[in-house]
């Protein structure tokens, strides 16, 4: 994710071409680093949600769950702030305005964790099964994807909300199809919560590395039947072959990390410091990198003017700067529970 972000602001427009291996194989990378990124976000949140061994209405992580979602929108909306100062909005234009309403990776998440928190709910109320509710839960959000994507919803919702069920406003994660990933991630998530060793056997990698490859398979037939029937005119990112290939991606990675935690007796510090931090990782190296309203990023003073290597060493700097910056926050015990729980 810092790499990522990082490389893709520096990187120079002639490097970006398939006349270079490594750059194909960057983006292949930058394009499964969000859906990993929600998967993952989903699975923690309904692990330990479910880990909690009580009613809804007396599970501590609900109203834990609900702070975070307030948390994850506030910075999501605060880091595109359309104005320096906290009141006057006179010299807003429509385009800051159309900027700050745009749906970025934390607003999508902290509303997806609003739906599982809802659905949570219901499922205990209704007395249905979790993984199924789940299953389709995030398969009617992707199947229902390509005709959301169809519809112009700002001709019929205001402009904030609109913003969060299509592309079309300019949000870069709406919910159709991202929340499906969040959504999917909570039924490994919540299968964990109820076989809690299960991820110490060989035959639990196996079987998601089976799963993962059935949605491979999945996704090449669907792109086959799409080729065949001629349809190319739905959005890449709510593509059937895109959403079923991404979730082999993540499935297939997730094994992988899975049959090698087997092999591991000990994480070490550093990764679970890591762990701790993602929220305050990612939202420190926004800012140094894309700046605000308040301070120039890195975008506005070398912005794709830097060479394949040089983008390279400026990725390193910066993965390095965040763990020090991690390991600086243990070292002197500086507490943010919100940004690290």
């Amino acid at each position: 994710m810092v790499q990522g972000h990082t490389v893709d602001v520096l990187l120079a427009p002639e490097f970006r071409t398939t006349e270079f291996p490594i750059y194909n194989i960057w983006y292949f990378l930058r394009g499964m680093t969000a859906p990993i990124f929600m998967f993952t976000a989903g699975t923690t949140f309904t692990y330990l949600f479910k880990s909690v061994k009580k009613p809804f209405g007396e599970n501590y992580r609900v109203k834990k769950g609900l702070r975070r979602v307030l948390l994850l929108l506030l910075i999501g909306y605060i880091l595109r702030y359309p104005s320096w100062t906290i009141v006057d909005f006179s010299q807003v234009t429509a385009e800051n305005w159309q900027t700050f309403f745009i749906v970025d990776v934390l607003q999508l998440i902290g509303f997806s964790l609003l739906v599982l928190l809802l659905i949570l709910f219901f499922t205990e109320k209704l007395k249905l099964n979790f993984t199924v509710t789940f299953i389709v839960s995030a398969a009617l959000i992707f199947l229902t994807s390509p005709f959301m994507e169809s519809i112009n919803w700002n001709s019929y919702l205001p402009a904030p909300i609109a913003a969060y069920l299509y592309s079309g406003s300019g949000s870069l994660f709406p919910i159709f199809p991202w929340a499906g990933y969040v959504i999917s991630g909570a039924v490994l998530g919540s299968y964990l919560a109820q076989n809690p060793m299960v991820f110490k056997s060989s035959r639990f990698s196996t079987l998601l590395a089976i799963v993962g490859a059935a949605f491979s398979l999945i996704a090449l037939f669907s792109y086959l039947i799409l080729q065949a029937y001629g349809i190319d005119n739905i959005n890449p990112q709510a593509a059937p072959n895109t959403i079923f290939f991404r979730m082999g991606f993540v499935l297939l990675l997730t094994a992988l990390v899975s049959y090698i935690s087997l092999k591991v007796d000990k994480i070490p510090h550093l990764i679970i410091l890591v762990g701790r931090n993602t929220l305050l990782i990612y939202v420190v190296h926004l800012m140094i990198l894309y700046g605000s309203i308040w301070t120039p990023g890195l975008k506005l003073l070398w912005g794709e003017s830097f060479s394949g290597w040089q983008s390279f060493g400026a990725a390193i700097t910066m993965i390095t700067l965040m763990i020090l910056m991690v390991k600086l926050i243990h070292r002197f015990k500086i507490h943010n529970k919100e940004l690290v729980t």
